[in-house]
This record gives C-alpha cells, structure tokens and sequence, in this order.
C-alpha cells in the first residue's frame, strides 16, 4: 500500500536506498514503527496505534517525534547577527539572548529559499533548517561568510519534539526549568545528568518543545521520555497532519522560491524595522506586496463530504475558471474531515468564497476558509 506524506510517495521500509538513520533509529524499530525513507533518511512513518491514533493523543496529551533529520547550524563571530540579517526577511539584530524567531532566507526576486528558526544562543546563533535544504541553506552561508564567520552544520546532534498540551509537565518531571520557558525562548539544561538545548516551540500547533542533544545520548533521552506515563511516539504521517490542522508550510509544498512571504501569509514575521529598511534580498518586491497586496494567496480550503484534495489538485471558481491550485491536502482527524490549503488569485482569496477542486475528473464543491483549522495552543505565559 502507497502512503501519501505531504505530497511524498512512500512504499514499505527501504532503507537501502536511504542514504542515512538517525540516532533514534533503533528506538523507532524496537517501538514497531513503519520506517519508510524521507529527506535522505529512515523515518518512523507511524508506530502499530497508527496515524490517526498518534494525531489525536498529540492534540489530547503528548508525543515524541523524531526530526533529528532537520540540519542545526551553528553560526558565530564578529557581526554575525548583522551578518545573517542581511540574508533573511527576520530582526536577527533585536534578537535578545536566549530568544528564538521564525524567519526565512529569501532570494533576489523575492522567494523563500527555506524558512528556519533562529535562536541568540548567547552570542553563537543557533539555526534549525529544513532538511531538504540544509546542505543547500551551508553552502549558501558559507560561500557568503567564509572569510568572516564561523559556520558549523551539527551532524553530531539529533532533534527531539516533544509536543502536546501535557508537553511541558510531563518535561518538567525530568527538567524542572522548562516551566519557566515562555514561546519561543531556548535555555541549555540537564534531562538525566545530559546536557541539552530546549525550545519551546514545534510545528503540531500545540505548545511543546524541541530537544537538541548530541547523537550519541538521543536514545537515552529518548527513552527517558518515551517512559513517561502519557507519552507515546508519533510519525510523519500525524507531523503532517498536525501542521496541516495548523495551518503551517511546509518547505517544497506550500513554499519555495516560486513563492512569497507575503504571499504565503508570513509577512507578520517581517518586523517594522526590517520593512522599514529593507535590506534583505527580495526586499523590493516583498515590501511592495506589503503595501500593495500580492497577487495571489495561501488560503484554507475545506472540501465538502469525505475526499481529500491533494496537492497538485485544481481550485476553479463558479465560473469553471482556474483560480488558483492545492499544495497540502488530507484528512484532519481532529477536524473529521478533509482539509486543504493552496494558493488562489488575491480576488479569489476572501472567507466564504465557494470554489471547486477537481479530483480525479470530478468536481468537488469547497470554500476559503480562515486558516488555522485547529486553534493553536502555543504556550502563552
């Protein structure tokens, strides 16, 4: 049976064409995990619960995800903060210590080339990339900044999520201090005698946190969690669920150099100062779309009845005419239906608008819907 991820077709486990596991791959395998190949990787796809069940005990409680395939950068010296400002839309100078922000390098006609995190780790600024792009987002810093800044891609690191409204008990059991961690701010601490960094933030639209620690002590840290009464693993298949309900992009699907941050609804991550001086690449076009509009979207879609719209999927309005096409679609379990986000002419962007998908020859009625479909629940203390 073909499972469809985010746009991704994969078959059974195949690890012989995966160029790498990560840290976590024994734990994936003794938990029962469906391992299927992702970004170069062995990933768990789900565990026996399946795909559904994981969905909504991360809406319900908490659970551990893998994303230790993701690249963490690592990047320091004289200016660097000045440095990485000038190749992305974000406030990297405003940054204050231990702080985390959302933000994406761009390109001269305005694309995203990947969106990140980064965080002011005391001075060294901390950057977790997409892992499709991570060898992508190296080079292009270290061909900018060879002579000036040190740059360090962390392959001695994995990534742990942790995400679920019981996230920050159920870390706080082991590491006492995350309970004083606000949304988007990072703190070195101990889990068992191990040294890690901690985010609270993540991509399921829950408050959670993402645990960087050095690959050799993963499955400890793992385990320890994994152990906790409430938690149980998740896979790719309720990731992407969970951020589709979310109403969160995914790199390669819902953008890419062909798109905008404006286009793509993440101009809120664009401070006063930056739009008021511009001087990131791309500036001229994604600061007229500001003031101006874009010309076209991202929009929630919600089909009607029981299909799902993939991506790839047509989005025509009344008049049959296309307006615009799907780049994430599935069923939201915490939803009960099928859900989709896409991109359409500004026109036909409004809430409420009825348009149709065609799906395999047929047409399915749907409206623009305000996006999330799930309300976050990002920590707000």
């Amino acid at each position: 049976m073909l499972v469809f991820v985010a746009g991704v077709e994969m078959g059974g486990e195949n690890r012989e064409k995966v160029v790498k596991s990560t840290s976590l791959y024994d734990c994936h395998v003794a938990a029962g995990a469906k391992m299927v190949p992702f970004a170069g990787y062995a990933m768990p796809l789900n565990y026996p619960a399946g795909i559904i069940s994981e969905h909504l005990h991360t809406r319900a409680n908490a659970s551990l995800f893998d994303v230790s395939h993701m690249g963490q950068i690592s990047i320091w010296g004289d200016g660097a903060a000045h440095a990485l400002e000038s190749l992305v839309t974000g406030d990297i100078i405003g940054l204050k210590t231990w702080r985390s922000r959302y933000t994406q390098f761009t390109d001269d006609n305005g694309g995203i080339k990947d969106d990140l995190i980064v965080t002011n780790a005391d001075g060294r600024l901390m950057l977790v990339v997409n892992a499709d792009r991570k060898h992508a987002d190296l080079d292009h810093l270290e061909i900018t900044f060879r002579d000036s800044l040190d740059i360090v891609m962390h392959d001695d690191k994995a990534l742990i999520a942790l995400q679920g409204p019981h996230a920050a008990s159920a870390l706080a059991r082991h590491a006492p201090a995350v309970a004083e961690l606000g949304f988007m701010s990072a703190a070195t601490m101990a889990i068992a005698g191990i040294d890690v960094t901690v985010l609270r933030s993540g991509y399921t639209g829950e408050d959670g946190f993402e645990i960087s620690v050095y690959a050799e002590s993963a499955q400890h840290i793992w385990n320890i969690l994994a152990a906790d009464p409430g938690i149980e693993p998740a896979g790719l298949g309720a990731r992407d669920s969970l951020r589709l309900e979310a109403g969160l992009c995914l790199y390669g699907h819902d953008i890419n150099e062909t798109t905008s941050p404006v286009e793509a609804g993440l101009a809120w991550s664009i401070s006063k100062r930056r739009r008021a001086e511009g001087g990131f690449p791309g500036a001229e076009r994604i600061l007229s779309e500001i003031a101006d509009g874009p010309k076209r979207r991202r929009v929630g879609v919600l089909p009607e009845g029981r299909a799902p719209a993939r991506e790839g999927v047509e989005i025509i309005n009344i008049d049959g005419e296309t307006v615009g096409k799907i780049t994430s679609g599935g069923f939201g379990p915490s939803v009960g239906g099928p859900v989709a986000m896409g991109y359409v002419d500004a026109k036909s962007a409004e809430i409420g608008t009825k348009v149709g998908l065609l799906v395999r020859g047929k047409t399915i009625a749907a409206q623009i819907v305000k996006l999330p479909f799930v309300k976050h629940s990002y920590h707000s203390g």
